[in-house]
């Protein structure tokens, strides 16, 4: 198997503006490079890292993809390309959990991705692109279309599938007439297609602006640096967290008018117990009833029919959060025009948000049927058929990421 770290698939003469292409030249892909810029976000009691990466690593040219490849390889083989969560605040394709290694020995060609997150990849700016990630994501697909033939793949056979906010990115992506040619298949693991209005990123960035005390221009953001952002946008993720029209993020694509994806196989799917993840101090009836308040107009009504399904408060919350993001899921399935199937993933002991990823990028049958997917356009089951349920032992760890 060969691994090639931190190739550069474009550059940014602005960190607001278009992915560039870079220029030409040898490139050391021994080592993974720097990551964007980011907070470091923890979770009480659970270790993430291995999810979320390194955190931010400095440096300029952190736009770039990490390719897997079997020994030798054959020409034409299946190509995935994975979109990493967090919220699209954090994470990065460097992450140990996303090492490639059991998709090259299972002969398709695996390649991981950094985009721009935070205010820098989505905040809407007049005098900048709108959804500056997602450009970035469309240039790393192009530079699989023109290279992967390189590396053994067939770039006329690419799979995009992501997690969370990774999964949330390619519904809208796949909404972009940009997409068109770049991507033939795709699998969406806990995301939907939650975005923004334009008049709710307005919001959003007049927030932003006027905690940073600038106008909210391109121009006068660009004045601001990189950490300072940062850390402008961590202190916005947590005034916002009730904020019944923003949702959990204050940073999504923004997109003005009715989604319409392109009719490409497509499968998606949830974990049991999402919200579970987020479960991380004592949980008040306060709280059940401010997130019922976002996602309903009688959120005294909602929280009362799941404090009759639920004695715990912590159970009422998580189960309400966590059919936030079936509904998602479920809604854009059905509004979906090409060939569609629905999972579910279960496991002993409770699947939270995440649960699924170490059994996605190790041996085992949710890995398996992404690789069928990606090689032959069938997952195992029939398209638009009852919801398929991976249930996973608790003796069943998932492959340990690992970095070689």
């Amino acid at each position: 198997m060969w691994i090639y770290q931190g190739i550069p698939y474009a550059t940014l003469e602005d960190r607001f503006g278009p992915p560039q292409l870079p220029p030409p030249g040898f490139r050391d892909a021994t080592t993974p490079g720097p990551t964007a810029p980011q907070e470091t976000r923890s979770f009480p009691g659970t270790d993430l890292a291995a999810i979320l990466g390194p955190g931010w690593e400095p440096g300029p040219d952190y736009l770039t993809v990490n390719v897997w490849t079997p020994d030798s390889p054959a020409r034409d083989l299946p190509v995935m390309v994975f979109v990493h969560g967090g919220g699209f605040l954090s994470g990065s394709g460097h992450a140990p959990m996303y090492d490639g290694t059991t998709f090259a020995r299972d002969g398709v060609v695996l390649v991981t991705l950094n985009y721009r997150l935070g205010a820098v990849g989505w905040l809407d700016l007049p005098g900048a692109p709108r959804n500056r990630g997602l450009l970035d994501v469309l240039a790393a697909l192009r530079w699989v279309r023109a290279h992967i033939a390189g590396f053994g793949g067939d770039p006329g056979n690419v799979t995009l599938f992501g997690q969370s906010a990774g999964a949330m990115l390619i519904a809208a992506l796949l909404a972009t007439p940009e997409a068109d040619g770049l991507v033939h298949r795709a699998i969406s693991q806990s995301g939907g297609a939650h975005v923004f209005s334009p008049a709710q990123a307005e919001r959003v960035t007049a927030a932003l602006a006027a905690k940073l005390d600038v106008a909210p221009t391109a121009r006068a953001f660009a004045g601001i640096g990189d950490a300072d952002l940062v850390r402008a946008g961590a202190e916005l993720r947590v005034d916002t967290r009730y904020d019944r029209s923003l949702g959990v993020s204050p940073f999504k694509p923004v997109v003005d008018g009715a989604l319409e994806l392109a009719p490409v196989d497509f499968v998606l799917g949830t974990n049991e117990n999402e919200a579970d993840l987020y479960v991380f101090e004592p949980v008040t009836d306060a709280d059940v009833l401010a997130a019922a308040s976002r996602r309903h107009p009688e959120p005294e009504r909602l929280a009362a029919s799941y404090r009759a399904r639920f004695a715990r408060p912590a159970d009422q919350w998580s189960a309400l959060v966590t059919e936030q993001f079936e509904t998602g899921s479920t809604q854009l399935a059905g509004a979906h025009r090409g060939r569609v199937w629905t999972y579910r993933f279960g496991r002993d002991g409770g699947a939270p948000h995440c649960a699924e990823l170490p059994f996605v990028f190790g041996p085992g049958p949710l890995h398996d049927a992404w690789v069928a997917f990606a090689t032959t356009g069938d997952p195992g089951w029939a398209p638009r058929a009852a919801t398929k349920r991976f249930s996973i032992a608790a003796h069943e760890p998932g492959r340990p990421a690992t970095r070689y």
